[in-house]
């Protein structure tokens, strides 16, 4: 074999490995995200000695399905859950959506240090303020009741709605004010007839981004909560227990997890098209 015979024989075989490679990373990358999910189906299917298994397939057994969806707390939590996180997203929007459009849209001294300022308040962990805020929540008498999931939650939502929305607001074209402001239009009017119409894939992006914060939202809702009445469906699923000590009841527990994530997903299929337009918003010309 000649030399140009052995040179085009190697490139053929980098090709085909480039190929190999372009093509296996993806599926390597899709399987690493989609095991976990997969195994926790296939584990809610599964209860007693079944659990222990570690064959990859199960044939459907959905009584832990049934005892979940006959529990009463179960939806009394669910029902919880969705009522902290509609109240959470609808009072950060009414409260975020004027500071969001003073910093986006008016310039004024210490503006970026506001904006810092709320950055790392959205970047704070949980824990950093837990103390403190227990102690407001009992001072205020919202201790074992859904008020104060709904107060703490704020103080991470909050911010983040204001931070995100400025954004929104900042990209958009100044000569609609220009123009706005040559017919006579105020700013109350310029905000409602001009600007909420134009960002309203925005709007939706971030209360749902919000409310599926607040929705899996479990270190507030554990500490501040007590009573059945208030729980929510993460501490729900914490705390759910099998009737021995000797049983672990991680089908229930997988089974319970699943069914959580389906509002969120039935959610972003719902807005799929004003959730991409809304992280788009900055394109607008």
């Amino acid at each position: 074999m000649g030399l140009p015979a052995r040179a085009s024989a190697a490139g053929g075989c980098g090709m085909m490995a480039r190929r190999a490679i372009r093509a296996g990373a993806p599926a390597i990358v899709v399987a690493q995200a989609l095991f976990p999910l997969y195994w926790a189906l296939v584990t809610s299917f599964r209860h007693g000695p079944a659990l222990f298994s570690a064959i990859p397939f199960a044939m459907p057994d959905f009584s832990n399905y049934r005892v979940l969806l006959s529990d009463m707390g179960v939806w009394r939590e669910a029902a919880n859950s969705a009522l902290c996180a509609g109240a959470v997203a609808m009072i950060s929007m009414l409260l975020g959506i004027p500071a969001a459009y003073a910093l986006g849209r008016l310039h004024f001294h210490g503006r970026r240090a506001v904006l810092a300022m709320l950055l790392g308040c959205s970047m704070l962990p949980q824990i950093a303020i837990l103390s403190g805020l227990f102690e407001v929540i009992c001072a205020l008498g919202l201790y074992d009741r859904l008020g104060s999931v709904i107060f703490a939650d704020l103080f991470f939502a909050l911010p983040f709605t204001i931070w995100l929305l400025s954004g929104f607001f900042r990209d958009l074209p100044r000569d609609l004010d220009d123009a706005a402001r040559l017919d006579g239009c105020g700013m109350v009017r310029r905000l409602f007839n001009i600007h909420l119409p134009l960002l309203w894939p925005g709007l939706i992006a971030t209360g749902l981004l919000t409310v599926m914060n607040c929705w899996n939202e479990f270190l507030f809702a554990c500490t501040f909560t007590l009573s059945d009445s208030a729980r929510t469906l993460p501490v729900g699923i914490g705390l759910i227990s099998a009737p021995s000590r000797f049983e672990l009841p991680f089908g229930t527990i997988m089974a319970a997890s699943l069914l959580a994530t389906v509002p969120p997903i039935a959610l972003v299929l719902l807005f799929q098209s004003r959730i991409a337009a809304g992280l788009t918003a900055g394109a607008v010309k």
